[in-house]
């Protein structure tokens, strides 16, 4: 598993993490019942807080994503096929809010953004 952290970035150390390893899990990189790294080791490696691991573990399990056995470690949980396709819609969205602003700041209508949106949509249906 490689996770990078940004550290001139304005996101938090932790939900970079934590998005990291949802990616991971979304794209099939980490599986059902696959071990995570330990928060030291993770923590190491990465050169952070074990504190700022284990919050991203917390966060990770509180959504459903990973399971936490103490004494054992964290593992990848089963995969709720409704939380994975609840998220990969919240990702779609957020690209259409991107696109839709970055159309907005170049000074298109909404027709025009609309209307190309349209385009787009037939195109990837061929």
């Amino acid at each position: 598993m490689k996770i990078v952290i940004h550290n001139s970035s304005m996101q938090p150390i932790y939900e970079q993490i934590v998005d990291q390893i949802k990616c991971g899990i979304l794209d099939g990189d980490l599986t059902t019942g696959e071990n995570l790294p330990s928060v030291r080791s993770l923590a190491k490696e990465l050169r952070v807080s074990a504190l700022t691991v284990k919050k991203s573990y917390d966060v990770l399990e509180q959504e459903g994503f990973v399971v936490t056995i103490h004494g054992k470690g964290s593992y990848v949980a089963r995969a709720n096929q409704n939380l994975l396709l609840e998220e990969k819609k919240k990702e779609v969205e957020a690209d259409l809010e991107n696109a839709i602003r970055s159309g907005r700041k170049c000074g298109m209508s909404e027709k025009e953004i609309t209307d190309l949106f349209h385009i787009i949509l037939e195109e990837s249906i061929c």
